[in-house]
């Protein structure tokens, strides 16, 4: 075993190397993109826990909040009954709010839905796809996107609060466009 310990030890560090300056490479020579103000979302067509399926143009013309989100994220956690609360506060004035978990299994998402009573669609983003359409790097992440169709504002990572959140809804109820 003695003499094959530095080959196989060269080896490991090979293989590494080679992971590392992959992973290195990707992130930095990947084209990612970066949404903001004014951009036009990115569409898409996911299901439900109850398997029906969102398509973005169902939403065209209303006030729509997108929250991408997953159990294992602790701010996501945290903001998910201050978005219910403001989605019961302005359903009634047209807003629409889904959240997108991202690839976790129905159960643990349907779990956490019912233990917060969740009410808004949750869809799955299973195949991570929409998420890296809209150019996901930290969670949660949160778009406010006008009747027209339009971003109004993009909130990257960390937690909303319940204010927080009806301000924005309230800036994005008087939007036209």
């Amino acid at each position: 075993m003695g003499r094959y310990r530095k080959p196989i030890q060269y080896f490991i560090l090979a293989v590494v190397l080679l992971v590392g300056g992959y992973a290195i490479g990707n992130s930095l020579f990947t084209k990612s993109v970066v949404l903001t103000k004014g951009d036009k979302p990115p569409s898409f067509r996911l299901a439900d826990l109850d398997n029906r399926v969102h398509d973005m143009k169902d939403y065209e013309g209303k006030p729509l909040i997108v929250n991408f989100w997953g159990t294992f994220c602790p701010p996501c956690r945290d903001e998910m009954p201050a978005l219910q609360k403001q989605y019961e506060k302005w359903k009634g004035e047209g807003l629409e709010l889904i959240g997108i978990n991202l690839s976790e299994d129905k159960l643990t998402v349907e779990s956490f839905i019912r233990q917060i009573g969740v009410d808004f669609p949750i869809l799955m983003d299973k195949d991570r796809k929409t998420e890296k359409k809209y150019g996901l790097k930290q969670y949660p992440t949160t778009f406010f996107i006008t009747p027209g169709g339009k971003i109004q504002e993009v909130v990257i990572g960390g937690l909303l609060t319940e204010e927080e959140i009806d301000q924005r809804v309230n800036r994005l109820m008087q939007a036209k466009s």
